[in-house]
């Protein structure tokens, strides 16, 4: 029925109808409008128990959708997206470390920095949806690239055992913000949430960008560099284009909703970047095996992972309690 109305709902896009995609697209929109319009229509500095209810309804969401696409793809394909969902969740939980150490570079205020993050999501969709379709039509059209993202999967992997970064340094002096400085001034004062605003000189109106922009520009370029090992990580796992994407954008809507807590508690997690490189070098060899020997069960891939993710939480967690015992 919807096909004579819309005669191009059935058209295959990237392995899947255009009609699909769309209603996921409405259905982020949706939430998007929905926390913007309803949750934070006020400018407010988001608290603890706001965070977690927030989060809550969108991890909720995201499990809902794996229903779906189960009732879709079948239940391979839904292991498949919660695995792809944990992953992306987990290595996207740094992101925080460099959120905050943004934020505080710029001095931005707790109020403002969800509307930052908001207009974040927006970019992070666009962003993520091209590079994820260069990679799947890379894989389909290169066999080899599979190799490539093993050997980078290990490699990061191991490299973040090694020797875990921290947040990038005065980020306010990168060569982005010095940039855009080129292209309009910078104010050190904020108006309300606005982006860009016009201020009176005596030369009379004239337009410049508030601290929220750079900021945003920041974070949407560190999302970027992020994306470099999220991204064959996720693709790794599965080459559909829709169980990748959905996934991505399902679990940075969640971080970006629990980012007043863990801007707070990530601190405590000091075994997570041992866990998170174990999980990278996990799906790396994966590729090889699966290459060499044979098909992985989505079911033991998932386990692994949340094992691995879990003993690493755990152990932080005791870690703390103890040193917090020694303290008292």
């Amino acid at each position: 029925m919807f096909d004579q109305i819309w005669p191009l709902a059935g058209t295959p896009f990237m392995g899947h109808p255009v009609m699909v995609w769309c209603l996921f697209l409405i259905l982020v929109a949706m939430l998007l409008a929905f926390d913007l319009k309803v949750l934070n229509r006020h400018d407010h500095a988001i608290g603890f128990k706001e965070s977690l209810r927030t989060t809550a309804l969108y991890v909720a969401i995201a499990l809902a959708f794996g229903g779906f696409v189960w009732w879709y793809m079948g239940h391979e394909a839904a292991i498949l997206y919660v695995t792809a969902y944990l992953v992306e969740e987990s290595l996207s939980l740094d992101n925080v470390f460099v959120m905050s150490a943004i934020f505080a570079a710029f001095a931005i205020p707790a109020k403002y920095q969800h509307r930052v993050l908001f207009w974040g999501i927006v970019g992070v969709v666009v962003m993520r949806g091209v590079m994820i379709a260069v990679g799947a039509a890379m894989i389909e059209r290169f066999d080899w690239i599979l190799y490539v993202f093993g050997a980078f999967l290990v490699f990061t992997g191991v490299r973040m055992a090694i020797s875990h970064s921290g947040p990038p340094a005065h980020p306010e002096d990168s060569r982005l913000v010095r940039l855009v400085r080129r292209v309009i001034p910078i104010s050190k004062e904020f108006h309300g949430h606005d982006f860009i605003t016009q201020v009176t000189t005596a030369k009379g109106l004239r337009r410049v960008a508030t601290p929220l922009l750079p900021a945003l520009l920041v974070i949407e370029t560190a999302d970027l560099v992020f994306a470099l090992d999220s991204i064959p990580a996720v693709l790794s796992i599965t080459p559909d284009t829709f169980i990748v994407f959905t996934s991505n954008i399902f679990a940075i809507l969640g971080l970006r909703a629990l980012y007043s807590v863990l801007a707070v508690m990530v601190g405590r997690f000091q075994y997570l970047h041992y866990g998170l490189s174990a999980v990278l070098v996990f799906i790396g060899c994966k590729i090889f095996w699966e290459q060499a020997i044979g098909h992985v069960p989505p079911l033991v891939s998932l386990g692994v992972t949340v094992c691995l993710l879990g003993s690493a939480i755990g152990l932080s967690l005791v870690r703390a309690k103890v040193e917090a015992v020694g303290q008292k």
